[in-house]
This record gives structure tokens, sequence and C-alpha cells, in this order.
């Protein structure tokens, strides 16, 4: 695993925290190769407290001092912060998209020579350092830009790399499905409540249930379906409980969540 060199994070958000939390957790950086910009001065004081690193509210000044350039800016502000950067970014710099909606091809248009650029979308549970990133490779960059990428999301969890033309459906997917899946938490956490249960045993009970199952798909390797056959028992709760939820239209609505992040990430993609 190789050192990364001087890193710059445009923006500096939760994902960028989540990401800066992570590297310097498994010492791919030292705090002083860091630095990370953002147009909220208390953003900024708080980073350069918590993590010593560098900071500035100067985008182009700071690319001018990156070999890595971590775009993290909401995908509203991202064709602004390009327009600032189009003199800043040379041909030697590696540029690492996290901006749902923005293709390479998008980001590499906006200079006037080759640009290296790797895209990719992680997810908020980077946080405690159990997220999913995808990665995909644009044009110009090259396998050891893949490889670099790779290693730095892989201080924050699990890495897949893809073609690009499914990274639409990756942000429908595991970019907005925490959300997804903390509403399901919420409502479990509720209907305890609602039968009689403390809130805070309710909660406890229902995020816990919700990690164990998630651990028991990925470790066994088993198909969600058999895990769910193993817990319905003939005439038993679960297989009352289950009813109710394809009553409810469950399977389905998560389909069309999925679908709708989809085809919005496409429509942030145009502009």
């Amino acid at each position: 695993m190789t050192m990364l060199k001087r890193l710059v994070f445009i923006g500096g958000g939760n994902m960028a925290e989540a990401l800066l939390r992570g590297i310097l957790a498994a010492g791919r950086i030292r705090p002083d190769d860091i630095l990370a910009t953002d147009v909220r001065n208390e953003r900024l004081a708080y980073l350069e407290t918590a993590y010593k690193i560098g900071v500035t509210s100067d985008n182009a000044a700071a690319v001018r001092q990156a070999e890595t350039v971590l775009l993290a800016v909401k995908p509203q502000k991202m064709t602004g912060v390009l327009a600032e950067l189009t003199e800043a970014v040379g041909e030697a710099r590696l540029l690492i998209s996290i901006v749902a909606g923005f293709a390479t091809a998008t980001i590499a248009a906006r200079f006037p020579h080759p640009v290296r650029v790797v895209r990719v979308m992680p997810n908020t549970p980077a946080l405690v350092l159990e997220g999913v990133s995808a990665l995909a490779r644009g044009s110009h960059a090259t396998p050891r830009d893949l490889q670099t990428t790779r290693e730095l999301f892989e201080a924050v969890g699990k890495v897949v790399v893809l073609d690009e033309s499914l990274m639409d459906a990756v942000t429908g997917l595991s970019g907005s499905g925490p959300a997804y899946v903390f509403l399901i938490i919420e409502a479990l956490a509720d209907a305890g409540v609602k039968v009689g249960l403390a809130r805070d045993v309710a909660l406890a009970l229902a995020a816990q249930t919700v990690r164990g199952s998630a651990r028991l798909v990925l470790e066994t390797g088993k198909h969600p379906g058999e895990l769910k056959d193993m817990v319905a028992s003939p005439g038993g709760t679960t297989i009352a409980g289950l009813h109710a939820l394809e009553q409810g239209g469950v399977r389905a609505a998560l389909i069309n969540a999925v679908e709708a992040a989809t085809r919005r990430s496409q429509e942030l993609g145009k502009g």
C-alpha cells in the first residue's frame, strides 16, 4: 500500500470528514500533507482543530499545492467550482470526484487539456468506517490512479469497481440507500413503541436487528430469501408479519425509491 502525497479536499462536509478520518486512522497520509477548503469559516476552523490539517477558502490556491484533488461539493455547486479550477488543475494532478451525477467526461470537458478523473460514489456509513464505495475510471485516468483511489476509500469501508454507466444506479441504491434503511429502523422502532416497548429499547432492538441481519447476509453468503425462510416458520409470527409487509407494498416501494433516486442522479448530471 502506497503512502498518499499532498491531498486536497475541495469541500469539507460530512463525507469529506469521514474520508479524512479514515485515511488518517489508517496511516495513509500525514495531517500536514492534507489541505481542505470550504465556504464556511467555522467548518474550516473545526477541521483544522480536530484533525491538525491545513485549511483555506481559496480552491485554486489549494489545488496548486496538490498531487491528488478530491472534489466533495454539492452537485449544484460543481459547475462553479470547476470554473474556479480551470487554470489550477494540471495534467500531473489526479481528480477524484464524489459528486453525484457528474460523469468523468463532463468533468474533464471543463478543462483545456486531458485531465485524469476517477469517479466515486461513497455512502454515509463511511462516517463509522463501514461504507461502501463504487469506483469508475475516466478515459485519461491510469490503472495506478484507480489503485490510488481504491486504497483511499478502502480506509472507510468496502470498494467495488464498476463501469461508469452504472454509477447512477449505484447512487440510487447504496448512495441513497442509508436513508431508506434509517427510515426502516425508525418505523420498526415506532412499531415497537406502539406495541408497548420503551422508545430507547425499541430503537436499540430495531437498529441491532438491521445490523445483525446485514452481517448474516455478508458473512454467510446466503441469499436473503433463504435467510428469510429460516426465520419464517409455518403458521408463525414472522410469516404473519411478512404477509402484512407484502400487503403494504414494502418491496415495491423500495424498488421505486431506488429507481427514483437513480433518475434524479441522471438529471443532476445533465445540469
